[in-house]
């Protein structure tokens, strides 16, 4: 037996059908029947009961399947090793990123990308998204991790995950012990946000227009950490997505949903110009994605929410009743 005989062994148990079977092999049909009826021989008995419309294994064929599987991933196997210690892949790959993306772990991603492929040269830039997306779409990236859905155009784009938007406020700011937020409760606040080259500072921009919300944005800045340490200063509120609020930078805190039973979804991409061939850098560094953990930091995703005691006097109440309010739960840092 040979390990081409337990490819068609493999093809026709799983196909039930020669004609696929054989296309699925890459061989013709009369060589499939051929092939198999040669194994038969070899073995000394029938593999396969064939009638006119479907093909099943025998008893020795469910017996022979298992091992002809074992013997084709071991062999898969045997290739990679080889691979391994053959000439490495060489060339170079431009990635960027935005900050704190938590649904993927980018610094992981390019450690084990250097490690599996470490003849090829590694250059990475941390930016906004939309200069992200701008830098993919004039051939100055080769792939970017992005947080933004907006002038993509032709660029091809994997859906890595999302999560809605959250404020964060200082204990002591006067939203932080509402039991219902409304929008016009965000309006004339002081508010610190992200550069405008950000995908999140966009969607804020559209959210809080969308409901009449007029806010002054008093501090902008290009990092979450340094974000979080301005709203727990006191110099205003922020939206940001629901991992960032988990950070441990946002223990003191207080979390807030959004108003509306419908949250706005901040969402995350990795981006390139075309589908890169498998043997590509790029294509490369997307085939680790299955493999590399969204966020290594627990803080990211595995924060409990601890409910406080909320107060809000019998006015805010009405008033919440009279326009709908939704319930949102604060939390605790």
């Amino acid at each position: 037996m040979d390990l081409r005989q337990m490819e068609y062994v493999v093809a026709l148990a799983d196909e039930r059908h020669f004609t696929r079977a054989a296309e699925l092999a890459g061989i013709s049909q009369s060589g499939l029947s051929s092939a198999i009826r040669g194994l038969e021989q070899e073995l000394g008995t029938a593999l396969f009961d064939r009638t006119t419309r479907r093909v099943e294994p025998t008893a020795a064929g469910f017996a022979l399947l298992p091992h002809a599987r074992a013997l084709l991933e071991e062999a898969a196997r045997a290739r990679e090793a080889v691979m391994r210690v053959g000439p490495a892949i060489s060339g170079s790959l431009r990635v960027g990123a935005e900050q704190c993306l938590g649904l993927v772990d980018v610094s992981a991603l390019l450690s084990t990308f250097h490690q599996r492929h470490p003849g090829i040269a590694t250059e990475f830039a941390q930016a906004g998204s939309h200069e992200l997306v701008g830098a993919v779409r004039e051939g100055e990236l080769d792939v970017a991790f992005v947080a933004t859905d907006r002038h993509l155009g032709a660029l091809r784009h994997t859906f890595l995950g999302g999560e809605p938007l959250v404020l964060v406020v200082p204990p002591d700011h006067r939203l932080a012990r509402r039991t219902t937020l409304r929008w016009e409760m965000l309006d004339g606040a002081d508010f610190v946000d992200f550069s405008e080259t950000w995908g999140v500072r966009t969607m804020n921009d559209d959210l809080l227009a969308t409901h009449g919300v007029h806010r002054r944005v008093r501090c902008s800045v290009n990092d979450v950490h340094t974000l979080l340490d301005l709203v727990t200063r006191g110099l205003g509120v922020a939206i940001v997505p629901a991992h960032v609020a988990r950070k441990p930078q946002a223990a003191t805190l207080v979390t807030c949903e959004l108003p509306g039973a419908a949250q706005p979804s901040w969402s995350v991409s990795a981006i390139c110009p075309l589908a890169p061939a498998a043997d590509a850098p790029s294509g490369l560094l997307l085939e680790l994605l299955g493999e590399t953990a969204p966020c290594e930091d627990a803080s990211c995703f595995a924060g409990e929410a601890v409910e406080t005691t909320e107060v809000i006097d019998a006015a805010d109440a009405e008033a919440a009743s009279a326009v709908g309010g939704q319930p949102v739960m604060a939390v605790g840092r």
